[in-house]
């Protein structure tokens, strides 16, 4: 099966790098340079026993023009692309998926409530939330499974793997960037 491939050089939130299997889109890359793109895709390759091809294959090319609408504000709802989850965790899957399902395009919720959302037991206290913080940083998917709507409770940011100047711009694109942030 093979491993395809969708540069995204020119996007508001800087170059994007999708990867993809026959089941879907499996990774999104951040401001990865060509040398750390082709180290992960070789890597997820040989992980997920795929051979890499230098073309974007039937659900990147789907993709493509839906990050165009995505970015250019003509784009609020959910991506319309099958999602490989072979990636991710059972427990982060769980997380994730509640996520998409629950904090639609313009909205936010904190890492404590996307907890409760996702059945993630209560016993755990903040470790709770923790442990959505740490599902949003393994997102295999990011942008697409929207993990920059997930934030603080007080109204910081919180994290993200693509940086928090990223998670700004995404948050600001979707007009949901917390006042406390400015």
């Amino acid at each position: 099966m093979p491993l395809y491939r969708l540069p995204y050089p020119d996007s508001p939130i800087g170059p994007l790098h999708f990867l993809a299997t026959d089941r879907g889109l499996v990774r999104v890359l951040f401001h990865a340079t060509p040398t750390t793109v082709a180290g992960i895709e070789k890597a997820d390759a040989g992980r997920l026993a795929l051979d890499p091809l230098p073309e974007a294959g039937p659900h990147l090319a789907a993709l493509r023009p839906q990050l165009d609408a995505y970015f250019d504000g003509r784009r609020t709802a959910p991506f319309d692309v099958p999602l490989d989850w072979s990636l991710a965790s059972a427990f982060n899957r769980g997380i994730l998926e509640t996520l998409l399902a629950r904090v639609p395009f313009g909205a936010t919720t904190g890492y404590g409530r996307l907890a409760d959302w996702a059945d993630v037991p209560a016993e755990r206290g903040t470790a709770a939330a923790r442990a959505v913080g740490t599902a949003m940083g393994a997102n295999p998917v990011p942008v697409v499974v929207p993990c920059h709507r997930v934030v603080e409770a007080d109204g910081g940011l919180g994290g993200f793997g693509g940086g928090l100047e990223t998670k700004r711009q995404l948050l600001a694109l979707e007009g949901v960037l917390p006042d406390t942030l400015f």
